[in-house]
């Protein structure tokens, strides 16, 4: 990279734009902040003494399906991953924190019994409420959304037990989840059991849910939707388990787009629970029912005259009665992307997918529930580990690795280059402090020093702390940093440092503090043709000189950019240097903040780097729906090395704070059309990253 001198196609409808709500809305001197713990960017001590915990691996995952869509003023569902973590083991505790305004991730890590019987904790806007391994259960009663509640996920939990002895209950209306005009709702992982009225109501025009991967058993009215006049709610349904449940498996009455695939229903011979219908489409429904199996039920799949119902590649064993389809539906792929498994595994799949689990990365890790062991290395400074260097965990990688290989490093400061060859896939680096802070890998290398063999100079790529070159890379909850005192080196030709590299495909990195001064991230590939794909969340990287920079198709999301003063003590400097390949997408910087303790109008957003000259590249950086501070240049995109970033290809669209501004011949903004392709799922394709 060239030194800084100091002169020198739609899917998603009711789209709105306004910013994610966590996002930090202001960031006066980045580089001052507290450095936030695995679970955030927004800073140390946050979770409260009387109840501190640490949310399970998986408690910041992202919905998927329709709770995934942008609409109503909310970007996906994601829950209280941007608030505290507490452990509640008890009712009024449960209560406090799942009403409480602020967002909270609540981990429940024990059998909580409602008083009095049927009660619903109502529950507000910007939780996660997930069982703590298999001990999370709410017995006798359940939980309650009520209007306007949104992005709310309640996973890997037990409720159960409010039935009161009459089947068909007209009296007690004490459902497990009852959501009456709520959005944005993810329920995953439950399993659901054995209450007086619904397992699952969505009622009054509930809309932008997705339910997965859950357990729905020994009830009479199981899954109700509708409850409204209106055909206004969206819902995806995918990889239950409904047993011996007689009705509403689910019933969906007045649903603009009923997504349902990949669902067993099974009702046994000889139980005393006989299955009314399966799957109904009801009023004036659009229903789209994909691989899913039907086994022993009666009249399978139902529909209204006036529904439409469209089928394909499902399973029908041992069933009888109705079974329906008809109308033109809708195209769930215009909404959001998705995988479907094969209908005949279904029931070996979701027997042991379904329902909490004591540990569980994602819904989509549950299609390989028997094969998602991995094994483990330890590494710690103080030989408690079996390594005392990550570098000497990664060497005991079997080549060729087929299956995950977690290294958890405890904390510490690790002073070492480490390098994770190509041959070696499937790596994750897990610190293993209380925050990203407490486990450190530290290097000081500079592109114009000279290699210890005397073989030459390290150059860019080479001065990683961190160098990356196997696929399905992941790291979470650490710091890498290159340490390179430039004021020392001011004769060094090369002062190139890079913390971290990666140069292979499908990077997943989470919860990181990635600090260096130029050159601090290079997001590139194994070779020119090849894909290099990186997702980046929660996260800070820090930097002054081209300091998000390479060919990689990357995305940076909820994360920080921190700009940092030159080593002189000047205010100057370029965020990212894209170096694309033409036909290929390049950076995405979205909901993540950028500015620092530095001096007003003093950076740049970006420039294009054509490396070598090469003036094939098309080098691209979007920035999106972040917050800009007043560090950002009004005309915030510069030329480089002879080549005008105007022929290549930078962009904003509706960004917010003192560094934003209107478009102009300067300021290229997307237009809305524009933008809708140019959002996290394009960049990444049909990669689907996972929680670390």
């Amino acid at each position: 990279m060239t030194e800084l001198h100091g002169h020198g196609k739609a899917r998603h409808r009711r789209r709105k734009t306004v910013l994610l709500a966590g996002v930090p809305l202001a960031l006066a001197a980045a580089g001052a902040m507290a450095y936030g713990t695995a679970f955030g960017v927004f800073g140390e001590g946050m979770q409260p003494k009387a109840a501190a915990a640490a949310a399970p691996t998986w408690a910041n995952d992202t919905a998927d399906g329709f709770a995934s869509v942008h609409a109503l003023g909310q970007k996906g569902t994601y829950g209280g991953k941007d608030g505290k973590t507490v452990t509640v083991r008890t009712l009024a505790d449960l209560e406090k924190y799942a009403s409480a305004q602020e967002p909270y991730v609540i981990v429940v890590a024990a059998t909580i019994s409602m008083n009095p019987k049927g009660r619903e904790i109502k529950v507000a806007s910007d939780k996660t409420i997930v069982g703590a391994g298999t001990s999370g259960q709410i017995a006798g009663g359940g939980f309650f959304l009520g209007q306007g509640v949104h992005n709310v996920i309640i996973r890997n939990l037990t409720i159960r037990d409010s039935y009161q002895g009459t089947w068909n209950d007209k009296e007690h209306d004490w459902d497990a989840i009852q959501m009456d005009g709520a959005h944005h709702i993810w329920i995953d992982h439950n399993d659901l059991r054995h209450m007086a009225d619904g397992l699952i109501d969505s009622r009054k025009d509930t809309t932008y849910v997705t339910v997965s991967w859950n357990k729905l058993s020994d009830n009479n009215k199981t899954f109700g939707i509708g409850w409204t006049k209106n055909t206004t709610a969206d819902l995806t349904i995918h990889h239950n388990w409904f047993r011996e449940t007689e009705q509403r498996n689910p019933s969906t009455d007045n649903v603009a787009h009923a997504h349902l695939y990949n669902n067993f229903l099974q009702d046994d011979p000889g139980t005393g629970i006989r299955s009314s219908y399966g799957n109904y489409a009801r009023g004036r429904t659009k229903m789209v029912l994909e691989n899913s199996y039907f086994q022993g039920v009666n009249n399978p799949v139902t529909k209204d005259s006036t529904a439409a119902l469209v089928q394909r590649g499902n399973v029908f064993s041992r069933t009888s009665g109705r079974n329906e389809t008809g109308g033109t539906a809708f195209d769930p792929k215009a909404y959001y992307n998705y995988r479907l498994d094969k209908a005949a595994d279904l029931p070996a799949l979701l027997k042991s997918g379904t329902g909490p689990r004591n540990t569980i990365g994602t819904t989509a890790s549950a299609r390989t529930a028997a094969a998602a062991t991995h094994s483990t290395l330890t590494v710690a400074k103080d030989g408690s580990g079996r390594y005392k260097s990550v570098q000497k965990a990664v060497d005991a990688v079997p080549a060729g690795n087929t299956s995950r290989v977690v290294i958890r490093i405890a904390p510490g400061t690790y002073r070492e280059t480490v390098k994770v060859p190509a041959n070696k896939p499937h790596v994750t680096f897990e610190g293993t402090g209380r925050s990203r802070k407490d486990t450190v890998i530290v290097a000081g290398h500079a592109a114009g020093m000279t290699k210890p063999d005397g073989s030459g100079t390290y150059g860019t790529g080479g001065s990683a702390t961190v160098a990356v070159e196997a696929d399905d890379f992941q790291a979470r909850n650490l710091t890498i940093s290159n340490d390179f005192d430039e004021a020392k080196h001011q004769r060094l030709n090369g002062r190139q440092a890079v913390a971290l590299r990666t140069a292979a495909d499908r990077i997943r990195l989470d919860a990181l503090i990635i600090s260096g001064d130029q050159d601090t991230l290079l997001l590139d590939t194994a070779a020119k043709e090849k894909t290099g794909r990186v997702y980046l969340t929660n996260s800070y990287v820090i930097g002054n000189t081209d300091f998000v920079f390479g060919r990689a198709t990357a995305v940076i999301d909820k994360s920080v950019l921190a700009l940092k003063k030159r080593w002189n003590g000047t205010s100057a400097g370029y965020v990212t240097a894209p170096s694309t390949p033409a036909g290929r997408m390049g950076f995405l910087i979205t909901r993540t903040t950028i500015d620092g303790d530095v001096s007003a109008r003093s950076f740049h957003l970006g420039r294009p780097w054509h490396a070598g000259g090469d003036a094939s590249l098309d080098p691209q950086t979007t920035i999106r729906d972040s917050i800009l501070g007043a560090a950002v240049k009004a005309a915030p995109w510069a030329d480089m090395g002879g080549f005008s970033w105007k022929k290549d290809r930078f962009a904003e669209y509706h960004n917010d704070g003192p560094g934003a501004g209107a478009a102009s011949g300067d300021r290229p903004h997307l237009t809305d059309a524009q933008a809708v392709a140019q959002e996290t799922a394009d960049w990444l394709g049909g990669w689907k990253p996972t929680a670390v």
